[in-house]
């Protein structure tokens, strides 16, 4: 039989980490209701480099903090429609990188939508999740606390 597989205990918030999107730190609301993940994008916009179809757009990754923006890119994966909780429809941009999580990393599908108005600017959906982790709803941090301001002021080297 082979080794089973330890499985991420994760709470019902956690820090994670998208380095290829130049998000070394942002707080995300594990969300075992919603098949997809989404991360709070504004900006957006859409061009070609080197043939491929890539997206341009901001991000405020610090919880009440609309000053501090960072400028991501990725290729786009595809536009897919998704219905929020409150069953409104819209069409988003879906890319895919890379998630880092306590020691764990791997790629997953990210839907970009203005999530200003939200209180986490990412959402960590069960497909994010599965066959990776467990979520104990009574858990925070399981994976660790960061202060996000002084882990982006670390990285720009202030």
């Amino acid at each position: 039989m082979g080794e089973k597989k330890r499985l991420l205990t994760l709470g019902w918030r956690e820090w994670v980490s998208l380095p290829e999107l130049g998000l070394p730190a942002i707080k995300a609301k594990v969300d075992t209701g919603a098949r997809t993940s989404a991360l709070h994008a504004f900006d957006i916009e859409q061009y070609t480099e080197d043939g491929i179809d890539m997206l341009r757009f901001l991000v405020h990754p610090v919880q009440k903090n609309q000053e501090f923006i960072v400028e991501c890119t990725a290729p786009i994966k595809e536009r897919r429609q998704v219905t929020d909780s409150g069953g409104h429809r819209e069409m988003r941009y879906v890319i895919e990188t890379l998630i880092v999580i306590d020691t764990y990393s791997y790629p997953i599908e990210l839907t970009l939508t203005d999530r200003d108005t939200m209180r986490f600017k990412m959402l960590l959906g069960r497909t994010a999740l599965n066959n990776r982790a467990i979520v104990d709803p009574a858990a925070s941090f399981n994976c660790g606390k960061k202060d996000a301001k002084i882990v982006y002021e670390l990285n720009r080297g202030l």
